[in-house]
């Protein structure tokens, strides 16, 4: 487990969990439920689709006689997928961008050790002939650290007993799991009142991480995954983001919304119920394995 992660060294056994701070029962065992995850990841390809939500940063270069690309890089998109628009965008072979972090000396926290995941910050990068992966690379990486580098991201982190770069780790949770911008604040403040009641975060979407996959729904068998981003069985913070958060998602983390929340599960679009109650997260639980084993069956 990483140092970053506020309470290293512990594992939790969610069969028999109970919080050291209070008499809140223990996370159930899932068979497929989850705590937390947002209905849907996008997986999508560079292009004009996405450009409405992306944020536009300068030309990384001139061309005047031709008007120049744009790499388009979503919220909440890992590494790898931006890895591989920028091989597309660029025209170059499969695995080039990321052979390129070898030669890359990006200005990232010495906490990431060298990996920018959390870092790639979304926005629209226009690019031209001149463009390469490290000006690419370098460009995302600066950008991140202007937006997470000022006056209030440093106080909002202290004033959550973190880092900025857990913050931005925070941020990546948040933009995974969150189903709409609105709902972000309250994830956040579920991760920390987890965090500060010694409590494992047990979020779906850091294990989809460690499998490299997009999904609503997570197994027992899932949830015994050997991996430092297995928040189920290991406390704390996983070792590094999760994807690249945008500025909603690092705003949410930053200054969470105020509340005792300690469980939530989006029962279907447009309705995810935050509780500090098991019993009534159970409920809710019940709610969402109902909704989903009906869709599944007018599907078939």
């Amino acid at each position: 487990m990483s140092s970053l992660c506020r309470y290293a060294g512990y594992r939790a056994r969610m069969e028999t969990y109970t919080s050291p701070t209070s008499p809140t029962p223990p996370t159930p065992p899932r068979r497929s439920i989850r705590l937390t995850r947002r209905g849907r990841t996008a997986l999508i390809a560079t292009g004009a689709v996405v450009a409405a939500t992306a944020v536009a940063v300068p030309l990384l270069s001139t061309d005047d006689k031709k008007e120049p690309q744009a790499l388009v890089i979503p919220e909440g998109w890992r590494s790898g997928q931006v890895y591989e628009a920028m091989d597309k965008a660029l025209a170059l072979p499969a695995g080039s961008s990321r052979k390129s972090l070898e030669k890359a000396r990006l200005k990232l926290p010495n906490d990431a050790s060298g990996n920018p995941e959390g870092y790639l910050f979304p926005a629209t990068y226009p690019i031209d002939k001149k463009s390469t992966p490290l000006s690419l690379l370098s460009y995302m990486v600066d950008t991140a650290n202007k937006k997470f580098g000022g006056g209030t991201v440093t106080a909002g982190a202290e004033r959550n007993a973190m880092n900025v770069y857990q913050t931005v780790t925070v941020a990546s949770i948040v933009q995974a799991e969150a189903a709409t911008k609105a709902d972000m604040g309250k994830v956040a403040r579920v991760i920390y009142n987890r965090l500060d009641r010694g409590m494992p975060l047990q979020m779906d979407s850091t294990i989809n991480y460690a499998l490299n996959r997009s999904t609503l729904r997570t197994s027992r068998n899932d949830t015994q995954l050997e991996s430092p981003y297995n928040t189920y069985a290991r406390m704390g913070l996983p070792p590094t983001p999760i994807a690249n958060p945008g500025e909603e998602a690092m705003r949410a983390a930053v200054t969470p919304t105020q509340g005792d929340w300690l469980y939530f599960v989006t029962v279907k679009r447009g309705d995810t119920r935050f509780t500090a109650d098991y019993d009534e997260h159970k409920k809710n639980v019940a709610e969402f394995d109902h909704a989903h084993k009906t869709a599944s069956a007018s599907s078939g």
